[in-house]
């Protein structure tokens, strides 16, 4: 193998810490919130979520590349996150399936990567004093110019993201004779929802982030759906009023991750922004209608008030993080109405919370 030699980097956090490493191949600078997920495969899939726009995704995994990249595992139509920071890249792949190196993919979308980060510290460091905005460079002897550029940068805190991953125009996924119909509202949504919904028998129409309950409600639907997504759920205000109105009219209505929390807002109860958030496919959260466990698949770095919620006269909580107990699901007492913060379609995995989807179709059988 010929040795290349490779372009210094550098991760600078917003409060001035620097982590060393090497380019992958892009040179310039990438900004974003820093954040980590501990999932150890499904890479392409995370980094096309769309709830990762705007961030660094720093990946806990020793190797990232090596299984390729292909057009198939892919959850929008792009590379979504701001920038990849890993310990060891693989620049060559073995899987028969793949189509391309994830350098040439990463390259073609744009995305500047650096390896040989000591990804253990800087995750611990994560983890210690939370997530932070930062930036990626491989302008290294420019610190000071770097940290003026960053300190520019917008906090994530108050911070609308939806705007820029929704769909500009409507659009329909699914076959059109399908046994029910549904209304999506795209603040960031993943393509494995709705594949998850139209194996099911559904055909799904997808709605721009600020549409109407009018618009949504012309598809005549048998049921509504709001998505994924980045950034915070709080000045969406519009996707609430979208919530509000299908709630009061006793619609049935499931909510997943920002979508989740864009439910609990709708009914009075507030968010928050989360230390470090929870980023991986291996959560542990309690059902607590089965008293069954679930391991579940998670990006989410706000999360619903438990004591508002506890005291909501018509909300149930549902599910529970067993790390955090955080808030992992709801549902309203006197309306077809739920939700969960994390991610049943699970792409890549585990599945055990699929049902989900079953439970949706079963509400609207029911309507």
């Amino acid at each position: 193998m010929k040795y290349t030699k490779r372009k210094k980097a550098l991760v600078l956090l917003a409060d001035g810490t620097i982590f060393y490493g090497k380019s992958i191949g892009k040179e310039g600078t990438a900004f974003g919130e820093v954040c980590f997920n501990t999932g150890a495969t499904g890479y392409q899939e995370i980094f096309t979520d769309p709830s990762y726009y705007g961030q660094l995704m720093v990946t806990t995994n020793v190797h990232i590349g090596n299984y390729g990249a292909q057009k198939y595992e892919v959850e929008s139509n792009s590379v979504k996150i701001a920038g990849l920071i890993c310990r060891n890249f693989s620049f060559d792949y073995s899987r028969p399936r793949a189509t391309e190196s994830l350098q040439d993919f990463l390259e073609a979308n744009n995305i500047l990567a650096i390896s040989d980060v000591d990804t253990r510290a800087l995750v611990s460091y994560i983890r210690d004093n939370g997530a932070m905005n930062a930036l990626i460079s491989t302008d290294v002897d420019n610190i000071e110019g770097l940290k003026k550029q960053l300190a520019e940068i917008p906090d994530m805190n108050g911070l609308e993201l939806a705007s820029q991953v929704s769909t500009k125009e409507p659009y329909y996924f699914g076959n059109e004779n399908a046994k029910y119909k549904i209304s999506a509202l795209d603040i960031g949504i993943k393509t494995n929802i709705l594949r998850n919904l139209a194996k099911r028998d559904a055909y799904i129409k997808v709605f721009p982030y600020n549409s109407k309950f009018e618009d949504m409600e012309a598809f005549k639907p048998d049921g509504y759906f709001l998505s994924n997504g980045p950034g915070d759920p709080e000045p969406l205000k519009e996707a609430q009023e979208v919530a509000k109105e299908i709630i009061k009219r006793d619609l049935p209505l499931f909510g997943i991750c920002l979508g989740h929390q864009v439910i609990a807002l709708a009914n009075g109860i507030s968010t928050y922004k989360m230390h470090h958030g929870h980023r991986g496919i291996n959560h542990p959260v309690k059902n607590l209608e089965t008293g069954k466990g679930e391991i579940t698949s998670q990006n989410h770095g706000f999360a619903i008030n438990r004591e508002e919620t506890e005291s909501h006269p018509d909300i149930e909580i549902t599910h529970v993080h067993l790390n955090d107990h955080t808030v992992a699901g709801i549902k309203m007492k006197s309306k077809n109405c739920f939700s969960v913060q994390y991610h049943p379609e699970a792409s890549p995995g585990p599945h055990d919370s699929s049902y989900l989807f079953d439970q949706f179709i079963e509400n609207m059988s029911k309507n």
